[in-house]
């Protein structure tokens, strides 16, 4: 199996634009968010779980799932957000399990936001890579993003690992506190030392 690293950090923090910038390194790049929006698009595998366990509550007029719902829900009722990921995470890491098998590059990424709030994981990452930044940052971004009340993005940072625990568990930070070109820079060096990583890893059969 390729070397793996995984990607992830608090909401606004500049995950998709880091991921990207190894994209653009030609690094392929996996990425949780993505495989769960078409796994609950009109007709994605998860919708007739998630009509079963919900009824048609969590489903818009087009068959897909209505994300605004589904925010508003799994932030005010804690037992529907467990009922929700028992669905949807099974079926996010399956499909992630095909991609990598499916990858080509010296090492891949693979973004999970909520990397530290499960274990399913574990065993496929050989390093954490954390984007950082500064938390009134995370929600002046994400409200100008999303067009999100702070109130609601400050809900969704709560029901996230906390900042100080996710820098603890990290292997590296890149701290997104600046400019594009400053996160880019981060990137690149980072890449090189990824594919050392990746080629030791590969010397050693490890």
């Amino acid at each position: 199996m390729t070397f793996i690293v995984g990607l992830t950090g608090g909401i606004g923090c500049g995950k998709s634009s880091a991921s990207q910038f190894f994209l653009d390194l030609g690094i392929d790049v996996i990425d949780t968010d993505v495989i769960a929006r078409k796994l609950t698009q009109p007709d994605g595998l998860a919708i007739g779980l998630v009509r079963n366990a919900f009824r048609d509550n969590l489903i818009a007029v087009d068959g897909a799932l209505d994300r605004e719902k589904m925010r508003n829900l799994i932030f005010s009722d804690s037992d529907s957000r467990l009922k929700l990921e028992k669905i949807l995470h099974p079926l996010i890491l399956k499909e992630t399990v095909q991609q990598i098998a499916q990858t080509h590059s010296p090492y891949s990424i693979i973004v999970v936001p909520l990397l530290f709030e499960t274990n399913d994981y574990d065993k496929i990452i050989q390093r954490i890579l954390v984007v950082d930044c500064e938390e009134q940052q995370q929600i002046l971004r994400t409200m100008a993003r999303s067009n999100l009340s702070e109130q609601k993005v400050k809900a969704i940072m709560a029901a996230q690992i906390s900042r100080k625990v996710r820098l603890q568990k990290a292997d590296d930070v890149i701290i997104n506190n600046q400019d594009i070109d400053y996160l880019k820079a981060q990137v690149i060096q980072l890449h090189h030392k990824y594919l050392i990583l990746s080629q030791s890893k590969l010397d050693t059969g490890i």
